[in-house]
């Protein structure tokens, strides 16, 4: 996918009705930050972009969502939520990481 590429065109091609791409192995930072764009996100820091690379190395490995406090770690967070902090809602993280929409996924916070 080249640059002159629209948002258009890109979501109508790689994208479900949702928004998630269907191809994981479409996605580049170019697509990460439209998807970001769309999501409310203006711009993607270095932390984001940090959960973002290990969300996808994660799925591209196992094929399933991630314990989040594990994406955390190898994203050099010292916090076990920096997938909550830098983007709210993990789904966000998950879709502008250019992953497929898992089904059924829940999220459970613990505190202590």
């Amino acid at each position: 996918m080249d640059s002159t590429t629209s948002k258009q065109e890109y979501r109508v091609k790689g994208c479900d009705e949702e928004g998630y791409l269907t191809d994981p192995n479409l996605w580049n930072e170019t697509i990460a930050r439209q998807i970001a764009e769309e999501e409310g996100i203006s711009q993607l820091n270095e932390e984001q972009f940090e959960i973002i690379k290990a969300l996808r190395t994660h799925y591209l490995v196992h094929a399933s969502f991630p314990i989040l406090a594990s994406i955390c770690r190898k994203a050099g967070s010292r916090t076990r939520d920096c997938v909550y902090r830098a983007f709210l809602n993990p789904m966000k993280a998950w879709k502008i990481a250019g992953l497929p929409k898992p089904p059924n996924v829940f999220f459970n916070t613990f505190d202590g």
